[in-house]
Parts: structure tokens; C-alpha cells; sequence
């Protein structure tokens, strides 16, 4: 499989890409916690792609997709100058989302996106997210040495989740 990680602005092409993980990822990791219809009404009601540009239209954020044989795999969102109330005072703080499609989850696409992500926030102090504690991706993240800093929730349904952060420098 031919896997690749690059930047993507907010054009009609990369948020048509990040539409398509997005609908697929929502849908996957809450099957199982929320009922289906429930799922759907989020899908139709709250998926913006105006806003979406918008957001990505701004300078501190940066969108990294990745593809597996040319196909939407998985995604990254930075966004700079982000802060928590859990994180120390005075350092520069990057808040990450990373998503990768179960269909395209292996160890090859998770390095890809993360090694990309990674060398987007070389300018940070901390690097942080709040990932919902069922994501098959929490482990990943605690092997590349994030470490837990609280308990949250997070997502559209607001589920359990854990804070955690990566110091940088």
C-alpha cells in the first residue's frame, strides 16, 4: 500500500478529503455507545465544510491528511496557541486531533501522520489532545509518550476521554 502524509489547505478537494474521514470516523467510533440515528443527526446537522475552511483558513492551524493508495486514510489537526487549564502556564501549547480510518489503521499510515504532525509542531513546547478513551488510538499515543494529565470528555456525544500531553522542548 502506497502511503502518504501531506498538508492540505482548505480548498474544496482536501475538505471534501476531510469530510469523508470525518462522516467514517464519527460513525465507527461511536456505533457501539450511541444509537445509530443519533449518530446520523450529528453527521447531517453539524458537518460544515464552510466552517471548516474557515477554520483552516486560519493561520494558526494546519490540516495534514493522509492517504493509502490515494484514498482519504486518516487525518491531523493543529492547532497552535491552544491551550488547557490542565497544561502549565507559559509554554506554547499545540492541540492535535489525529484520526485514521479503521480500514486504513496499521502501523505504517499511524507513523506516517504522526511523523508529519510531529515536524509541523516543532515551534511547540506541548503538544496535547483529548482522545475519547475507547479510540483504538489511545495506545499509540501513550507508546509514543504522551502521557495522561486528566480525565474529560470530548467528542460530539461528550464521552469519557483523557487529556493528554507530549512535552516537545
Amino acid at each position: 500500500m502506497n502511503i502518504i502524509s501531506k498538508f492540505t489547505v482548505g480548498s474544496e478537494e482536501g475538505i471534501s478529503d476531510l469530510i469523508t474521514i470525518i462522516d467514517s470516523s464519527v460513525y465507527t467510533l461511536h456505533k457501539e455507545l450511541i444509537p445509530e440515528e443519533d449518530i446520523k443527526k450529528y453527521i447531517a446537522g453539524n458537518i460544515d465544510p464552510r466552517k471548516m475552511i474557515n477554520d483552516l483558513n486560519d493561520l494558526s492551524n494546519q490540516l495534514i491528511i493522509t492517504y493509502a493508495d490515494d484514498q482519504p486514510a486518516g487525518y491531523s489537526i493543529l492547532k497552535s496557541g491552544s491551550g488547557h487549564p490542565a497544561l502549565p502556564e507559559g509554554k506554547k501549547a499545540t492541540e492535535i486531533s489525529f484520526v485514521i480510518l479503521s480500514e486504513f489503521d496499521s502501523p505504517e499510515t499511524r507513523q506516517s501522520l504522526w511523523k508529519k504532525c510531529r515536524s509541523a509542531a516543532s515551534f511547540t513546547d506541548i503538544l496535547w489532545l483529548n482522545m475519547m478513551i475507547h479510540d483504538p488510538l489511545l495506545e499509540f499515543f501513550k507508546e509514543t509518550g504522551f502521557t495522561i494529565i486528566a480525565d474529560a470528555t470530548a467528542g460530539p456525544f461528550q464521552l469519557p476521554s483523557h487529556l493528554l500531553k507530549l512535552d516537545i522542548k
